[in-house]
């Protein structure tokens, strides 16, 4: 294994709000563990519908009031007219929330759950006119996606790198991959977006592996390859989930280490609401906490 360089990375978590009280405890449990690593930020997901979005700003908000650390609020597209978006921004704006992670948003996130994301009536069509709609509004810090595999629905790679562009050039600060497990599609990505023009940091997205066969289904939907070696080496797992995090834990860090290796100093990890592997990794990166756990 690749030996940590000498001075830390930059790192930020995602979380989703929870839906339970038992989800809500377990969120929190990871936050607190999380927290003491003082990471760049923290941002929560939200999919369409009022009670998601009041979810999310809840959790959001608690986030920055109750630990200080920097919390961006993910806002979609679908499921709200412009109006209503921009009022959800100003809403975060007064709250003190300064980073938004603009998104198109998927189907998962339409009303109803399903079929193809199309734009809500008298909303934003696309993420880059969400981008320059929160631009308008405030000078937020505001993160976008990539996929340095293409979007699923993006009808040729070209056309979504031009996509990327577009949202960097609305304003876009920064862009989030989503989650890679293969290094040189990263770094193959990286290339095409310097050719491309696109400059502003592209963090990649980093998921711990939890559960195998959740994270083959996730890589199937978003258009992310998941190598066969890396499915192999949880064979043999499925029962035995002490085993399974400690390989989770060298996997992430692994793969987190050769790229900082080549240079990279940031990265985004999709905790799924749970600390143990992010945490670990963070600490084999030579992250240490600013201050003990409570």
């Amino acid at each position: 294994m690749t030996a940590p360089l000498s001075a830390p990375p930059s790192i930020s978590f995602e979380f989703f709000p929870p839906k339970t009280e038992s989800m809500e405890q377990g969120l929190w449990q990871s936050i607190r563990r999380l927290a003491p690593l003082a990471p760049s930020f923290v941002s929560v997901t939200h999919g369409a519908g009022g009670s998601t979005r009041e979810r999310t700003h809840a959790t959001v908000c608690r986030i920055q009031d109750e630990t200080g650390l920097p919390a961006a609020a993910h806002v979609t597209c679908v499921g709200a007219t412009r109006d209503e978006i921009d009022t959800i921004a100003h809403s975060y704006w007064n709250a003190g929330i300064r980073h938004l992670v603009a998104l198109r948003g998927d189907p998962s996130d339409m009303p109803g759950g399903s079929g193809r994301c199309e734009p809500s009536p008298g909303g934003y069509a696309y993420a880059a006119d969400l981008v320059a709609g929160m631009r308008r509004i405030a000078d937020f810090e505001i993160s976008v996606a990539a996929y340095p595999e293409s979007h699923p629905e993006a009808p040729s790679v070209q056309f979504d790198l031009d996509n990327l562009k577009r949202k960097v050039d609305a304003g876009a600060t920064r862009a989030i991959t989503q989650f890679v497990f293969d290094n040189d599609v990263y770094f193959r990505f990286l290339d095409r977006c310097a050719a491309a023009g696109i400059h502003v940091p592209v963090i990649p997205g980093i998921l711990p592996i939890t559960n195998v066969a959740r994270a083959v289904e996730f890589a199937a939907k978003c258009g992310a390859s998941m190598p066969a070696r890396l499915v192999e080496t949880f064979e043999g797992l499925d029962d035995d989930p002490e085993t399974r995090r400690l390989v989770a834990a060298t996997v992430a860090a692994e793969q987190c280490q050769a790229l900082q290796a080549q240079g990279v100093r940031d990265f985004h990890f999709h905790t799924l609401n749970r600390s143990d592997i992010t945490l670990a990794t963070c600490h084999m990166l030579g992250i240490r906490a600013a201050v003990p756990a409570p």
